[in-house]
């Protein structure tokens, strides 16, 4: 395996491409890039776009009619088995090609900066789709996974995770194990291989490494694009944003010169493809709260460890939220789940009265040796959320709503909350955690924060319903908040 710090000391330095040159070249282009996004994290990295958790042909042409190069479409097919994946990502696409007129358009598959999610798939798919409506097979399959933001990187074909300075190979993390995506290869190019089954060898996986994107000629790097045919394909490096819009420049030369191209990507991609560039963490004025009930609500269903320590900070730090676990083993169990869910409701709608709730899973993590059994558990599970949400929405709205993890955050946004459009505002955190406006419906007007599993500090979830807990906070007449009561770790 390469060493990473050896590759990134022969690269050299980023070359300095500005965000406003990638926007000046997407702009006259005119193509606009339709995120098929396998979970609605992938907006963490974005703001000012359209977002949708729908997608007929009307909410399409919503989505098109605002002023926006890239629009993301939430399919949550990470939750979905392959055949569900493959209907929904195929429906996207016509409905897309409908909405669209003349207008051209990009597809990206934007999936899990650690590996996981439907590929081959969810690409191939597309392509075929496109193919079924008349247009020609793509020339190549981009895959860049990076999310730098989150310490996600691709130095010399292979993926790490890094903290610091050092680096860990994903295959070597606990992503690398989960139940229905799990993988043994960090490089990209045996990971190909092994999720195709053998059938793309590793040695036929074409790769733009940091020294060809930071050689200070984006023609060279057009020029590998170029030579793409038959959906061939292609691991890109990236450390940097500035490897990212290296590389959007290189696609948008290549695409104005006939070539096309499916991008399978990690979140910041997008962001850099467009010409956008990061802003800073939303501030107080900007996010608001929507109703004016006392208390918040968080919703975790991600078991991954880091979402684990997340949530014991957040206790900890939030001593006077009520705190309500949700059983795990009452959702799997058809005789005690009404009653469970119902507990759990009248436990979160008496929270909300006077103070913030914190609604989680149980944390030991029900699985199956068998993936598809694993998924069903996991759909399961979100579910009975979907569920708690929706039914306390209906008796109380809540002031905000934060949703931790993938699954959870799209079923939360789409089925809880009835959140079918809505603007993506900006980030709790810097290019990790998004907040959305939601347009229309019963959540108009609740500000909405999708927090994916596997980004941040210990302390991050802490930090974002601190900075919402306290623009929620009423004062008495002595200038004391006003409480509520402390932490009861309530079970139902």
């Amino acid at each position: 395996m390469v060493d990473p710090h050896e590759v990134l000391t022969v690269a050299g330095a980023p070359s300095p491409v500005s965000a406003s040159a990638v926007a000046h070249e997407a702009s006259a282009a005119g193509s606009l890039v339709v995120v098929l996004d396998d979970d609605p994290t992938g907006t963490q990295s974005v703001h000012g776009l359209p977002v949708l958790t729908r997608w007929s042909v009307d909410d399409l042409r919503w989505a098109f009619t605002q002023d926006t190069l890239a629009v993301y479409v939430l399919t949550n097919t990470r939750s979905l088995d392959p055949d569900e994946a493959a209907a929904r990502n195929a429906e996207v696409v016509r409905n897309a090609r409908a909405a669209a007129g003349d207008r051209p358009l990009v597809f990206a598959s934007r999936g899990d900066s650690t590996l996981r999610g439907h590929f081959p798939l969810e690409p191939r798919v597309i392509d075929a789709t496109l193919q079924e409506l008349g247009a020609p097979g793509v020339d190549g399959v981009v895959i860049v996974p990076a999310f730098p933001d989150a310490g996600r990187v691709t130095i010399g074909g292979v993926h790490y995770t890094r903290s610091g300075t050092e680096y860990t190979p994903v295959a070597e993390t606990e992503f690398a194990r989960d139940a229905t995506f799990g993988y043994r290869s960090s490089d990209l190019r045996a990971w190909v291989e092994e999720k195709t089954g053998g059938e793309i060898p590793a040695d036929r996986v074409a790769l733009i490494d940091l020294p060809l994107l930071r050689g200070g000629d984006t023609d060279a790097v057009t020029e590998r694009l170029l030579g793409l045919r038959g959906a061939a394909p292609v691991v890109v490096d990236a450390e940097t944003e500035e490897d990212l819009r290296v590389l959007s420049l290189a696609l948008i030369a290549a695409e104005r010169r006939g070539r096309s191209f499916v991008y399978r990507v990690g979140p910041p991609f997008v962001r850099a493809r467009i010409g956008m560039a990061a802003r800073t963490p939303l501030g107080t004025d900007e996010i608001g709260t929507g109703t004016d009930a006392p208390g918040g609500l968080v919703v975790v269903g991600s078991h991954v460890a880091l979402t684990t320590h997340q949530l014991a900070a957040l206790v900890d730090t939030h001593p006077r939220a009520r705190v309500i676990e949700l059983d795990v083993d009452d959702v799997l169990d058809p005789a005690a789940r009404e009653a469970a869910l119902a507990r759990t409701v009248d436990a979160v709608v008496e929270g909300l009265a006077d103070h913030d709730v914190v609604l989680h899973t149980s944390r030991l993590l029900r699985q199956s040796d068998d993936p598809a059994a694993s998924l069903a558990i996991a759909r399961e599970v979100s579910a009975a959320l979907v569920r708690c949400v929706s039914d306390t929405l209906a008796r109380r709205a809540p002031r905000f709503v934060v949703a931790k993890g993938g699954i959870t955050s799209s079923d939360v946004a789409s089925l809880g909350l009835g959140i079918h459009r809505a603007l993506v505002r900006g980030p709790m955190l810097p290019g990790l955690v998004s907040l959305w406006e939601p347009v229309g419906g019963p959540a108009a007007g609740i500000p909405y924060v999708v927090f994916a599993g596997n980004v941040g500090a210990d302390d991050s979830l802490a930090e974002v319903v601190d900075r919402l807990s306290t623009l929620t906070t009423s004062s008495t007449a002595d200038g004391a908040p006003v409480t509520g009561a402390p932490n009861t770790g309530v079970h139902p």
